[in-house]
């Protein structure tokens, strides 16, 4: 299906959004870890209380669940706050003793769950057990007044976990256990109704020398494919390097690329990230956009900083002559550091936020896709350098 940028900017049906992250034919029937799309990105922060009002104040997103001692979980509080089909679960500590606090402690805030919709929890983790993936959670119902809700979780890179989630037999706001919560936070007016749509994809660190090794856990594990890699030239500067590989479902609605740093003369973006996350994990979340300069403005008048483009980049005629016609002016491009780029397919539009926590870990991308099932390959130099750029005012180059 090919949707108008009119028809972007409007409210979409879930399949719609599906399809905005690569849509292809697919028969569920045989494979033995069928994966049907995202459910959630489970966070644990400092201060979920905070957190919870910053994702809705910068990232335009509705808080729709709760769960904390009101609701008779004492140890930790739990927002739950959606954009379209995209749902992010905050969550911090509360007792002195809580697990999550020395979680914390270790790794800042950062993504600890990329949890799955699937339509049969049991075969899947009944296909990874049998290839030798770790079970975290055994299959298991959760029951309230809503209905109910099986989910089981399986260890990936890090300490993350991929929780897997059927609930085609629930209507609840979330989960058994989280009660219905609405903002009472005011938005501005003339504000979009939402600035993203769907998660694109979600990129994860790893250490030097695993990266294949979790490409082939995704493949033996959960079924997915091998959809591009980026080595060599294709993604290093004159300083610091980083080799790349990108797996995706068989529906390819979830998409996983996976980074390793490489040698090079300086510290890369990876090394600086596993350095300062104490280990692997997710470094950044894509976000899917119908409408990337509303989106981008939104977020900088609520205060969300960006990485800075140089000028240099704009004027560059072979990027000119590559990217041809877009529906969006060079100029206004220019004026909110939005990166182009095009392939056989299409192209994208995207930008980089600068890390959203005190360390330099975890960042958002916005993309917009215009056809290109890609990830800016044309814009790697010009993004590293970027980050490069910061990193030196860090002292971490």
């Amino acid at each position: 299906m090919t949707l108008t940028h009119d028809e972007l900017k409007a409210d979409l049906t879930l399949d719609q959004l599906r399809d905005l992250v690569g849509l292809v034919e697919y028969d569920a029937s045989r494979d033995p870890f069928p994966v049907t799309a995202m459910d959630a990105i489970g966070f644990v922060v400092g201060n979920a209380t905070q957190a919870a009002s910053y994702y809705q104040l910068a990232l335009g997103m509705e808080l729709v669940a709760y769960r904390g001692p009101e609701t008779g979980h004492r140890s930790e509080k739990s927002y739950v706050l959606r954009s379209g089909s995209a749902r992010f679960v905050v969550t911090g500590g509360v007792t002195p003793d809580s697990p999550l606090l020395d979680h914390h402690r270790r790794h800042g805030d950062g993504v600890v769950d990329l949890a799955l919709e699937v339509p049969d929890v049991d075969r899947c983790v009944a296909h990874a057990r049998s290839v030798g993936a770790t079970v975290l959670v055994e299959p298991h119902d959760e029951t309230d007044e809503h209905g109910t809700v099986r989910t089981a979780a399986i260890a990936t890179y890090g300490e993350t976990r991929h929780t897997l989630v059927d609930r085609s037999a629930y209507d609840g706001p979330y989960l058994p256990g989280y009660v219905a919560r609405s903002s009472t936070l005011v938005r501005p007016a003339g504000a979009p109704k939402r600035l993203f749509q769907a998660v694109d994809h979600c990129v994860g660190n790893v250490e030097l020398g695993r990266m294949d090794e979790w490409v082939e856990f995704y493949r033996r594990v959960m079924g997915f494919t091998n959809m591009a890699e980026f080595i060599g030239d294709d993604i290093a500067t004159d300083y610091s390097a980083l080799m790349s590989k990108v797996v995706a479902s068989g529906n390819h609605r979830v998409k996983f690329p996976l980074n390793e740093p490489a040698v090079a003369r300086k510290k890369s973006q990876i090394d600086e990230y596993l350095e300062f996350y104490d280990g692997a994990g997710c470094q950044h979340l894509a976000l899917a956009t119908g409408d990337i300069l509303a989106t981008v403005d939104a977020m900088r008048a609520a205060g969300v900083e960006f990485l800075d483009t140089p000028d240099s980049y704009y004027d560059d005629p072979e990027l000119r002559a590559r990217i041809g016609k877009v529906r969006v002016p060079i100029e206004e491009l220019r004026s909110r550091g939005i990166l182009v780029d095009r392939d056989e397919d299409g192209y994208l539009l995207q930008i980089f936020t600068k890390p959203v926590g005190d360390r330099p870990t975890v960042f958002f991308e916005l993309i917009e896709r215009h056809g290109s099932l890609g990830f800016g390959k044309g814009n790697f130099k010009a993004l590293f350098q970027a980050i490069e750029r910061e990193q030196e005012l860090r002292g971490n180059l």
